[in-house]
């Protein structure tokens, strides 16, 4: 396979099956951009199926999620490409992978996956060619065989689902193979065994085909290697190297480099959704920052670009490090040896390079250092210090075990995954492969649980979170659990997050002011007025107010 700039021969997919078993790379030539670009759809295909397999799905809905997968990921504008890029990717991410062990085993398993469902989605007679393309040790059960062991097929098939309509007949197609190639059906008591033959019905190939891929890539892989290591690495050290080196850490998902959604915060809004919104990995470098107004190097990258793309603009990022710095090194040398990195995260200073939030696979894969606090805590964490980091999320003692059971697996990403779910009970099917993902889902529910709120008329377990962004005019109703009233007007909230004025009923006054008793504070000239119960900064750190002639009480949860 040749990487070229421009021109790519074309594989005659006459003589290609759908599903090609990549015994050989093949004479094409590549352009450069579709060498990176297939393989970076393929590898988003795998790391799909590796995280569907981590939360143990069921065999048919993994055969749902890859046949969708592919359709997604594997296309090509011009139809005759398809396999052109199926090959390629295989082909590319088979360099990539076959650099260490660790690699090795993963790409393997996961391509084994993709194999074995691609298998059962093709049609049976593709499947048949398939298997005429495998030196398989294998012979057709002839009809005169299948009706000595009859009954012993049937209790086999009764036994693997005895719910079944119906059960193998004299049309049935049965294979006998020596039994050591078929463990996995073996180790299921899904096939019955006679004088050293395991007979294997047609639609349990799938095994004994899983088998034979396997076993061939795995040998492919560690001759790719000796290959790389030997000739290629250094070759291709100006052109392919770099590429291949970087594609298994590769982010895949969308760019979290400006904030889309949620608009900007405010130094103010930090400490709120850093409880609420931030992963484990950022709000343990939050927490650390507060506690010892210091950071190191990686630590002050990590956070710092994760909060660009939560949204907090450079000012704001100056002047919040600034304030927790200044208490360790003071002011002046702030300005000297911090703020400039910080300007340089934001492409205002150096090669202006607009510097994107760390993914995942990016976190997971830094190595922090004494005194450091970055990296995935999922992975650099000791048990005693991660459930007690958990406990402090509010993850629930059976949620903590699930988690330490991905983290002893080295599932990172999917203890994550399982964080989030716990403390927003709540489904993330996507899984989690960026911070800024997680924050961003995290918003979308509590926001989503505060509409819900309102329109219910339920307020009590509404959480300020950021400023939320409304678009219309939604009733507002009583504050059942601290007995405050909202108002029972319309509240109508700006892009801004703050609240505009509320008519009353009947008459279209409006009422900008405070709504305790006697104060006439207008909330729309207070600079830090409580957007959720509608008074002005003085009465909302009082425990007591009257409102229209009742006393409330703030509840402990809504006290500042």
């Amino acid at each position: 396979m040749e990487i070229v700039g421009s021109y790519r021969a074309r594989i005659q997919t006459e003589s290609v099956s759908t599903l090609p078993l990549y015994r050989s790379a093949p004479s094409l030539e590549v352009r450069l951009e579709d060498f990176e670009l297939y393989a970076m759809d393929r590898l988003r295909v795998l790391k799909i199926i590796s995280d569907g397999l981590s939360r143990g799905k069921k065999p048919d809905e993994m055969e749902k999620l890859v046949d969708n997968l592919w359709k997604d990921n594997m296309r090509h504008p011009d139809s005759s490409e398809v396999i052109n890029k199926d090959i390629i990717s295989h082909f590319v991410l088979r360099l990539v992978y076959c650099r260490t062990e660790d690699l090795r085993k993963w790409f393997l398993s996961m391509e084994t996956a993709l194999f074995r469902y691609r298998f059962r989605l093709v049609s049976s007679e593709a499947q048949r060619a398939l298997m005429a393309n495998f030196d398989l040790p294998c012979k057709a059960v002839s009809s005169a065989e299948f009706e000595n062991l009859s009954d012993k097929l049937k209790e086999v098939a009764r036994s693997i689902a005895p719910n079944a309509k119906s059960t193998p007949t004299a049309d049935a197609i049965f294979y006998k193979v020596p039994f050591e190639e078929v463990p996995e059906l073996i180790a299921g008591r899904r096939v019955y065994i006679h004088k050293g033959y395991a007979y294997v019905a047609m639609n349990q190939v799938v095994s004994l085909l899983v088998t034979q891929f396997r076993s061939i890539l795995s040998k492919a892989l560690i001759l790719t290697n000796r290959k790389w290591t030997s000739t290629i690495r250094e070759q291709e050290k100006d052109r392919l190297t770099p590429i291949v080196e970087a594609l298994c850490t590769s982010y895949l998902g969308p760019d979290y480099s400006q904030p889309k959604e949620f608009g900007e915060i405010s130094v103010k809004d930090l400490d709120q959704i850093s409880k609420n919104s931030f992963p484990l990995c950022m709000r343990h470098l939050f927490d650390k920052l507060r506690e010892d107004h210091h950071l190191k190097h990686g630590g002050r990258m990590q956070l710092g670009l994760f909060l660009k793309g939560v949204g907090l603009k450079l000012e704001d990022a100056l002047a919040f490090w600034k304030a927790e710095f200044s208490q360790k090194v003071g002011a002046e040398r702030f300005d000297k040896e911090y703020a400039y990195s910080i300007r340089h995260n934001y492409g205002r200073e150096g090669k202006r390079t607009d510097y994107t939030p760390y993914s995942c696979q990016k976190i997971i894969s830094l190595t922090p250092g004494v005194g450091d606090h970055h990296g995935c805590p999922y992975r650099h964490f000791s048990d005693e210090n991660l459930r007690a980091a958990l406990d402090r999320m509010g993850v629930g003692s059976r949620a903590v075990e699930d988690v330490m059971d991905k983290v002893r697996n080295r599932h990172y990403q999917l203890a994550c995954t399982l964080t989030f779910e716990a403390v927003h009970n709540s489904q993330c099917d996507a899984g989690i492969n960026h911070p800024n993902q997680y924050f961003s889902d995290s918003q979308k529910i509590l926001q989503s649980k505060q509409y819900c709120g309102i329109k219910s008329g339920n307020l009590a377990a509404l959480e300020t979170v950021m400023p939320v962004v409304l678009s219309e005019v939604r009733e507002a109703w009583e504050l059942v659990v601290c007995n405050h009233w909202y108002s029972h007007g319309n509240v109508e909230t700006s892009a801004s997050g703050s609240s505009k004025r509320a008519r009353t009923p009947g008459n279209g006054v409006q009422v900008p002011s405070c709504l305790v008793d006697g104060c006439t504070a207008d909330l729309s000239k207070c600079r830090d007025y409580h957007r959720r119960h509608k008074v002005c900064e003085l009465h909302s750190k009082t425990p007591i107010v009257t409102i229209r002639g009742q006393e409330q009480r703030f509840c402990q949860q809504c006290s500042r």
